[in-house]
């Protein structure tokens, strides 16, 4: 699509680049940028020159950078640490993204993450293991170094297209804990059409320790996290999904229909890694 209001573009490469003019918008994949008009925008500010590394291996676990394409962090996982069990889920998820081999080139792990849509599969992603975003703020001036802040990934998006981000902020990263990834995952999705998007998506590990932990996306407006100190029984579980709050309805499903599969879908996983 032409975007006949955007007069310039420019390439951040230091955190100096980072500060917006009034107009401005960060670009990433710009998959969703290039898909519709976007009135309010005068000029790009493309991230892909501040040359981040894609994937880094950490003390701590696996840190994304937020620049990473979803293609990329696909191939991976093929050759992630063999401890890291929980890794399998990545190109589960990345087939829950309603797109095409172009899109999974292009598209990247942090655009999919801020635009924050109820389906989007690297939400589910990183939801489902903990990922905690690295968010740089505003310098107060062009000289100064941007302010970070930490916040989990599930509390970043706040709703079907909604986040805590403020004017001016960056998703810098994407850090999953070492712990997580070495968990037992796994991860399904359902959509009323074969090639769809997604109207629920559930996830469910077993960490080390023995605690749980299941997710629900796409089918809640915001993501669902249900924690348990061990792996719970079937009546609990399907309990806890189906009075999760969030359950919305749109023309690719109705709300008690995303809340009953999500129990269906919690069930088949919890047999599995039980």
């Amino acid at each position: 699509m032409d975007i006949t209001t955007v007069r310039t573009y420019r390439v951040a490469r230091t955190p100096a680049d980072l500060v917006l003019a009034p107009g401005e918008v960060f670009l990433g994949g710009g998959t969703w940028l290039m898909s519709e008009p976007q009135p309010t925008t005068v000029a790009f500010v493309d991230l892909a020159g501040m040359g981040w590394p894609d994937v880094e291996i950490t003390p701590d676990g696996l840190r994304i950078a937020a620049t990473c394409p979803i293609a990329t962090l696909v191939a991976w996982a093929k050759v992630a640490p063999p401890q890291w069990t929980a890794t399998a889920i990545i190109p589960d998820a990345a087939h829950a993204l309603l797109a095409s081999f172009k899109i999974w080139n292009t598209a990247t792990v942090g655009g999919n993450v801020c635009r924050a849509f109820a389906a989007a599969a690297m939400v589910s992603l990183c939801v489902a293991l903990d990922g905690v975003a690295e968010i740089w703020s505003p310098a107060e001036s062009a000289e100064d170094e941007p302010v970070t802040r930490r916040m989990p990934v599930s509390q970043l998006v706040t709703g079907n297209g909604t986040t805590t981000l403020g004017p001016g902020e960056v998703l810098r990263a994407i850090e999953l804990p070492e712990q997580a990834l070495r968990s037992r995952a796994a991860l399904r999705k359902i959509a009323l059409a074969e090639h769809g998007r997604s109207g629920a998506v559930v996830t469910g590990r077993v960490d080390p320790d023995g605690a749980s932990v299941f997710t629900v996306t796409a089918a809640t407006a915001a993501p669902t996290v249900l924690r348990f100190v061990s792996t719970p029984g079937r009546e609990e579980l399907a309990d806890a999904v189906a009075s999760a709050s969030g359950y919305y309805s749109d023309p690719l499903g109705p709300a008690d229909w995303r809340r009953g599969v999500s129990v269906v879908l919690a069930e088949r996983i919890r047999e599995e890694l039980a």
